[in-house]
């Protein structure tokens, strides 16, 4: 008894000095989801430094505001910790935010485009109009792929690019003869012209993955200034949904150079969502001396708490890339990477969607574990949407997390323990709107999360992924100040309506990076 008299009075020792601080800001009369070890649920909290001070009642919070503190009086809005999404393609979708056309959030053909058409109307006559992804076909009441047809009467003047996925592409006439493609043979190796039933070419492009890479990479990049500009106007879109942060994977279509805008943006202290990035291999056959070379200086970790290294993934190697039974030579190469990586501390994600076939992947990270400890670097699998219990029991014996996109068996996950981050895989193939995703998680047909398990993936969860659960993910004394206030309820609005939240109010590190409606 009094070894727990001594604790709480320790205790209420450490306590003290943030109530006796002097809060900059102080958000009272909300709903405060804390998504702390108990998911509480608070009235206020008061914010000094960029980091939280305090969360408890009004009355007690506002002990902390002096005669400059910023009051913010919450109305009764909900706020939650600041949503990271564990994997986000965000430096490459960031590249061409600014110069694209975004097709995300659109609910018909129609609208979107007229998206194409407004471009053709604001941008310089004859520019690119580009539909890199984030669509899909059940997103349009038409409940279909918009025709060649629509997309030259909407910009008859312009090259238009329209891409679903990694799978199809349609392009415009003049999109065709900007590119010099005439025949077949012009188009990637394995890209096909798409014909309709009576054989004629409806103007879109089909292959496998590489092939829609492929073309994709003949487009116009936009220049370093545009990527910049695309950068800080795709980070504050994400504040504008209530992220403020991501891990990013690496992936297609982003090579060295092009971390340079998100580089650039951190010099200049613009960043406004936290970002953990890792390296891919690009060259097949090379990606081990690639790594190397790139990594001599870039140990684990390096940077700071807004733009981190972490490691490398999602695709180690293309060998190993989606491929259900790589032969021993290809398994060779690929064990002699992680080894490396293992041995130099380095965070790994791989990208594995199948678990008929994932005891390829973990019998490798198993025969590496008895060589080099895995358990506490914090690797992990994407993409695996039809986990087993046998493959998450393999998993978390060593130390794996898993980041989760769409609606896979979570609840499995949760009940043994493995850790999870919930994401999004955007932009190419999903929407980056975190909030449809939750729906989408929530709404899943076979043992769906509860709401604050959904929004536990989706904050402390996916920090976990980059070593920072102790930092954020959730509005606890101490951590950073990253927090988002709602525009509905996430936790009483009905299911169909979670896809239409947005925030009024989102800071990172205490600083009001959106704001919108009574906030602005």
């Amino acid at each position: 008894m009094k070894t727990l008299v001594a604790l709480v009075a320790v205790g209420l020792v450490l306590a003290a000095p943030a109530w006796s601080q002097t809060a900059d800001i102080v958000l009272v009369n909300g709903k405060i989801l804390t998504v702390d070890e108990r998911s509480s649920i608070q009235q206020a909290l008061a914010i000094g430094d960029g980091k939280i001070l305090a969360v408890g009642s009004t009355a007690d919070v506002r002990k902390l505001a002096g005669p400059e503190t910023r009051v913010i009086d919450l109305l009764g809005r909900t706020v939650i910790p600041g949503l990271i999404d564990s994997h986000l393609h965000g430096i490459r979708a960031a590249l061409s935010f600014s110069t694209e056309v975004n097709w995300i959030g659109t609910s018909s053909l129609v609208e979107a485009v007229g998206r194409i058409r407004e471009a053709a109307r604001t941008m310089r006559p004859g520019a690119w109009l580009i539909v890199a992804g984030g669509w899909n076909v059940q997103q349009f009441k038409e409940r279909r792929r918009p025709t060649q047809a629509e997309l030259v009467e909407a910009a008859p003047d312009n090259p238009v690019y329209v891409q679903l996925g990694y799978s199809w592409a349609m392009l415009t006439p003049l999109a065709y003869k900007t590119l010099n493609i005439a025949a077949e043979a012009d188009l990637p190796r394995s890209g096909r012209f798409e014909t309709d039933a009576e054989g004629k070419r409806t103007g879109a492009v089909t292959g496998p993955q590489e092939a829609i890479i492929a073309m994709f990479d003949r487009l116009p990049k936009p220049t370093f200034d545009e990527q910049v500009e695309g950068t800080k106007k795709f980070f504050r879109e994400l504040n504008r949904l209530a992220l403020t942060g991501f891990v990013d994977p690496g992936g297609n279509n982003l090579f060295f150079p092009d971390y340079q805008a998100v580089l650039k943006v951190w010099r200049q202290s613009l960043m406004t969502v936290r970002v953990a990035y890792s390296l891919n291999g690009q060259t097949p056959g090379s990606e081990f001396e690639e790594l190397n070379d790139l990594t001599q200086l870039l140990p684990m970790g390096f940077g700071d708490d807004m733009l981190r290294f972490n490691g490398i993934g999602e695709r180690i190697t293309w060998a190993m890339n989606n491929n259900d039974k790589p032969s021993e030579a290809e398994k060779a190469k690929y064990y002699e990477i992680i080894k490396w990586a293992a041995e130099r501390g380095m965070t790994l994600t791989m990208h594995w969607p199948r678990d008929g076939s994932v005891n390829e992947l973990l019998t490798l990270f198993e025969k590496l574990n008895t060589e080099v400890r895995i358990t506490s670097l914090r690797w992990s699998i994407a993409h695996l949407g039809d986990a087993s219990e046998t493959s998450l029991a393999r998993m978390k014996a060593l130390g794996m997390g898993w980041t989760v996109q769409g609606t896979p068996p979570v609840e499995m996950g949760r009940r043994m323990e493995v850790p999870i981050g919930a994401g999004t895989d955007a932009h190419r193939v999903a929407s980056y709107n975190p909030f449809t995703a939750l729906q989408t998680s929530l709404g899943a047909v076979r043992e769906p999360p509860s709401r604050a398990d959904a929004l536990r993936f989706y904050t402390i969860g996916s920090a976990w992924f980059s070593r920072d659960e102790k930092k954020r993910g959730s509005l606890e004394v101490g951590k950073f100040a990253d927090l988002a206030v709602l525009s509905k309820d996430y936790m009483t609005v009905p299911l169909e309506e979670i896809g239409t939240i947005e925030s009024l109010l989102t800071m990172v590190g205490g600083k009001v990076v959106y704001a919108a409606g009574p906030y602005q």
